[in-house]
C-alpha cells in the first residue's frame, strides 16, 4: 500500500552500502525540517546492535526533543537482520516476521502518525545498510518495502569505489519504480565522488547535495556532543528540503491534473465515452504492487493513495502480481544483452530457450512440433486460422476462388480477438463487431456448466433439452469432479445425444450447401469475453472426435484429420484454470493452439502460435510465396521470450505450492479445483440474486438474476457497487482495500494471480457476499445513482 498525503511529506532512505552516512544525513534532515518548524516524525523499522548505539537514540540526543521516533523491531545482536531474527526465533523459523507483515506495521505508524498531525509535517523512514541489505524475512529491503512505494532520497557513497555503488544502488531502486528525489553524500577531497555523481544524475533530473564529513569521535562524551552539534549546525540542508518539498508537490499537482487530462487525451477501449461523465470515472493508478493498485483520490481526508484490489489480473494478464522483480530483472537483462533483433531465419537464446521449454516440457509436448511468434493473443489466432485454412487447402487442392470462401466451425459466444480475421471467426450475433465484420462459418449453441444452488447443472440448447433426463444434466454430488471426468461421461446417454446431434447438424450443412467448413475453433472449457461461459467440456470433446471422425483417409497419429483443430488457449492457458493446458481435461490434442496473456506475467506483450508438423509441412516446398508469409516487426523480441522463460519458471514452482496443494484438497484434489472456496461457491450460488455461480482455478463467475441479461446490461455492475467502498467486508483485513473488477452485461468475473494469498481470497470473497447480501433499498439506490 503506498502513502502519500497533502500535511505529511514521507521520504525512505536508503544507503548505497553501510556506513555511508544515512544516519548522520539523516539527523540533519531532520533538523531542518524542525527548524522549518515542521513536526517531525522519525521511524527506523528494523535496528540492531546495542540500543545506545541505536540511530533513534543519534535523532533524539542531536535533534530536537519534539521530534516523534520510532523503532518497529529492535534486535540486540549487531548482525544483519535476518540473521537476528533468525536468531531471535530459535529453530522456530515461522516467528519470524513476514513481509506482509512487516509492511503492514510499517504503514500503520506512518497512518497513526498522520492522523496525529494535520501539518505541515515531514516523516524520514530509515532504512538498514544498503539497498540489498536483507529485510527480517531474509527479503531484500528493496524488494521488501516496495509495496509501501515511498518516495526516496539515496544516500551515496563517498569512499573509493563509491560512484559504482551509489550508481548500483540507483539502478537497483530504478529497476523496482522507486522514486528517487535526491542523492546526499559526502564530500571527500581525495576520491571527489560528488564531483562525478552531480552531472550523472543531473541528467536524469536528480539533484545531488555534497556535505563535509562530520569531526572524529572524540573520546570525551561531551566534547564530543558539542562538537557533533556544532557539526549538525554548519550543514546546510535548505536546498535540499526545497527540493523534497516541491517533488513531494509536484507529484500531487500531476495526479490531481491526471483525470482531466486524461478525459482530454484517451480514446479508451470497451468504453463508452458518453457514461464518462466526471473525474471520479477516472481511476487514476500510481502504482501496483502484488494484486493491488495504488489508486488516487483527490477528496481522500486521509491517505491519498488507496489499494485497490486488481480482481479481474488486469485483462487476465497478471500471474504472479504486479512489478514482480524477476520479471523486471528478465525484461532489462534481455534488454541489455539483445534490445531487439531481427528474427527471420535467425535465432537468439531467450527464443530458442522458450520454444523448446514450449514444444518439450510444456503445453505442446507430444503433439506439437514448431512455435511462430506473434504479438498479442489476436494476433496469434489469426496466424493460427492461416496456418489451418492453408493446411485445409493443400490437403483438399482447392485453387483460387475455393481458397477464398472457407469458413470455421466453432461456438456460439466464442471470441478470439478484435483484429479482422479473429472476429470473422465468431458468430455475427455478438458485440464484438464492426463495419468489415463478415462472419464464415457455422456455430453451435453449446451446452454449459453453472453451479447453481449448490449443485453442478448443465445447461442444454433447446434443441437438446427436448430428449435429455433430469439425470443427463445434474450431477450426482455437489462436486464438479464430475463434470470433467471424460473418460466417464464419453460413455453416458448425453454423448451419444451430443453425437448424434453434432453428426446431423454436420450433415444437414453439407446438404444444404452451407460454407465450407476448413477448422475447428474452439476456446477450451471457458468462453471469456462471450460472458465468462463455461463449456460442458463433454461437448467439446465430442465434437471434436466426431469431426475427426468424418475423414475418410486412413487414419495417422501424425496428421490432422477432418479438420485443423484450433485451441485457443490464450485465457484458459497456463495455470488460468488450475491446469498448463486444457488438453489432458479433454483428453484430446489440437493441431494448433495458441498461448499469451500468462505467458509473459502480465509484463508484455507476446504470443505463440504451436502447429503439429503436418501443419507445418503444409507450407513447406520450394516455392517462397508458399510459406507462412506473416511476422510482426517485434516477432520474438528478446525481452519477452527471457521473461516467459523467467515466467514459465515461476508458474511451475507456484504450482506445487502449499497454498495451491490446500486449494486442491479441498475440491477433493480432481483436475477440476478452484483457489476459492468451495464452502463459499455453493453458498454463493443460493443467493436470490445470483441465478448461477462457476469456477475453476483462479477464475469466478458469478452471474445475476436479470430479465434482460445480455453484455449490455448494467445489473451485475450495480449490484456489486459497494466493492469500490473500502470498509465494505473483510472487517479483519489491513490495511482495508477496495475492488476494481469488470463486468460482462450481468455477469461479473473475478480473477486472482496465481500466487495470490488465501487470505487475499479470502478477503475478497467476504467482500463480494457482504456486497451481495445489500437490502434492497440500497440496491434501489444504487439502481438510480447509475
Amino acid at each position: 500500500m503506498s502513502l502519500l498525503f497533502k500535511h505529511l511529506r514521507v521520504h525512505q532512505i536508503f544507503g548505497a552500502n553501510t556506513d555511508v552516512g544515512k544516519t548522520i544525513l539523516t539527523t540533519a534532515l531532520v533538523r531542518a525540517s524542525t527548524a522549518l518548524r515542521n513536526e517531525v516524525f522519525y521511524l527506523k523499522p528494523i535496528s540492531t546492535g546495542s540500543p545506545q548505539d541505536a540511530d533513534d537514540e543519534h535523532i533524539k540526543q542531536f535533534a530536537s526533543p519534539k521530534v516523534h521516533t520510532e523503532c518497529l523491531y529492535r534486535f540486540h545482536v549487531p548482525v544483519s537482520p535476518h540473521l537476528a531474527a533468525q536468531m531471535a526465533a530459535g529453530d522456530e523459523s515461522q516467528k519470524i516476521v513476514s513481509d506482509k507483515t512487516f509492511v503492514d506495521s510499517v504503514i500503520s505508524y506512518v497512518n497513526r502518525s498522520a492522523s496525529a498531525t494535520r501539518g505541515p509535517a515531514h516523516m524520514y523512514v530509515e532504512t538498514a545498510g544498503g539497498v540489498h541489505s536483507p529485510a527480517l524475512s531474509g527479503t531484500t529491503q528493496v524488494d521488501c518495502y516496495r509495496p509501501l512505494f515511498l518516495p526516496t532520497i539515496l544516500i551515496g557513497d563517498s569512499r573509493l569505489g563509491g560512484i559504482s555503488a551509489t550508481i548500483s544502488a540507483y539502478e537497483s531502486l530504478l529497476l523496482r519504480g522507486y522514486m528517487v528525489d535526491s542523492v546526499l553524500l559526502f564530500r571527500d577531497e581525495y576520491y571527489r565522488n560528488s564531483e562525478y555523481l552531480t552531472p550523472y544524475f543531473a541528467e536524469r533530473g536528480i539533484d545531488v547535495a555534497a556535505f563535509a564529513h562530520p569531526p572524529p569521535v572524540s573520546p570525551d562524551p561531551r566534547e564530543n556532543l558539542a562538537i557533533t552539534d556544532e557539526y549538525y549546525k554548519s550543514l546546510d540542508m535548505g536546498s535540499v528540503q526545497r527540493v523534497l518539498t516541491e517533488r513531494h508537490q509536484q507529484r500531487i499537482d500531476q495526479l490531481d491534473s491526471m483525470p482531466r487530462r486524461s478525459m482530454d487525451a484517451f480514446w479508451w477501449p470497451f468504453v463508452q465515452h458518453g457514461l464518462v461523465k466526471n473525474e471520479k470515472d477516472v481511476t487514476v493508478i500510481d502504482s501496483a504492487s502484488n494484486d493491488f493498485f495504488s489508486i488516487y483520490s483527490q477528496s481522500s481526508q486521509d491517505s491519498l493513495l488507496s489499494p485497490q484490489l486488481d480482481s479481474s489480473a488486469s485483462w487476465w494478464t497478471q500471474t504472479l502480481g504486479h512489478s514482480h522483480p524477476s520479471l523486471t530483472l528478465a525484461a532489462a537483462r534481455a534488454a541489455g544483452r539483445y534490445g531487439h533483433v531481427m528474427f527471420p531465419q535467425a535465432t537468439h537464446e531467450p527464443a530458442l530457450k522458450l520454444a523448446e521449454r514450449l514444444l518439450h516440457h510444456g503445453p505442446g509436448r507430444n503433439w506439437a512440433s514448431r512455435v511462430f511468434f506473434s504479438d498479442d493473443g489476436s494476433t496469434g489466432m489469426e496466424v493460427a486460422l492461416k496456418m489451418a485454412l492453408r493446411a485445409y487447402s493443400v490437403r483438399m487442392g482447392l485453387q483460387g476462388i475455393d481458397r477464398k470462401n472457407l469458413g470455421v466451425l466453432g461456438l456460439k459466444g466464442s471470441y478470439h480477438g478484435d483484429t479482422i480475421g479473429a472476429m470473422d471467426a465468431c458468430a455475427e450475433e455478438g458485440v464484438y463487431t464492426c463495419e468489415w465484420h463478415n462472419a464464415k462459418g457455422f456455430w453451435f449453441d453449446p451446452p454449459t456448466i453453472s453451479i447453481q444452488t449448490g449443485v453442478p447443472v448443465i445447461s442444454l440448447p433447446s434443441v437438446l433439452a427436448k430428449a435429455a433426463a433430469p439425470s443427463d444434466t445434474c450431477a450426482p454430488s455437489d462436486s464438479i469432479a464430475w463434470v470433467y471426468d471424460m473418460p466417464a461421461r464419453l460413455e453416458t446417454r448425453l454423448a451419444q445425444s451430443y453425437r448424434t446431434y453434432i453428426s446431423q447438424t454436420l450433415d444437414s450443412l453439407e446438404q444444404s450447401g452451407g460454407p465450407r467448413l476448413a477448422a475447428l475453433v474452439l476456446e477450451p472449457l471457458v468462453m471469456g469475453a462471450g460472458g465468462m461461459l463455461f463449456v460442458d467440456p463433454l461437448f467439446q470433446r465430442v465434437l471434436i472426435d466426431v469431426v475427426r471422425s468424418r475423414d475418410s483417409a486412413p487414419e495417422s497419429k501424425t496428421d490432422w484429420r477432418g479438420l485443423p483443430v484450433i485451441f485457443d488457449e490464450v485465457f484458459v492457458g497456463l495455470y488460468r484454470l488450475g491446469a498448463e493446458s486444457t488438453i489432458p481435461i479433454l483428453g484430446v490434442n489440437p493441431d494448433i493452439s495458441v498461448h499469451a496473456k500468462i505467458l509473459t506475467g502480465g509484463l508484455v506483450p507476446l504470443a505463440v502460435t504451436m502447429a503439429s508438423d503436418s501443419i507445418f509441412q503444409a507450407f513447406v516446398s520450394q516455392d517462397k510465396a508458399t510459406a507462412l508469409l506473416h511476422g510482426h516487426s517485434y516477432t520474438a523480441h528478446a525481452v519477452g521470450c527471457e521473461v516467459a522463460n523467467e515466467t514459465l519458471k515461476l508458474i511451475e514452482k507456484e504450482s506445487q505450492s502449499a497454498a495451491w496443494n490446500e486449494a486442491k484438497d479441498k475440491w477433493g484434489n480432481s483436475a477440476a479445483w478452484s483457489l476459492w472456496d468451495p464452502e463459499f461457491i455453493r453458498a454463493l450460488s443460493s443467493l436470490d440474486k445470483v441465478s448461477e455461480v462457476m469456477t475453476l482455478g483462479t477464475v469466478l463467475a458469478v452471474k445475476m438474476k436479470d430479465a434482460k441479461g445480455g453484455y449490455v446490461s448494467h445489473s451485475a455492475q450495480t449490484l456489486l457497487q459497494d466493492l469500490k467502498n473500502s470498509k465494505v467486508g473483510a472487517k479483519n483485513t489491513y490495511p482495508p482495500f477496495s475492488v476494481h473488477y469488470r463486468t460482462l452485461g450481468n455477469v461479473a468475473y473475478f480473477m486472482t494471480s496465481l500466487n495470490t494469498s488465501p487470505e487475499t481470497i479470502r478477503a475478497l470473497e467476504e467482500k463480494i457476499w457482504t456486497a451481495l447480501q445489500s437490502d434492497s433499498a440500497d440496491e434501489e439506490r444504487r439502481n438510480r445513482h447509475i
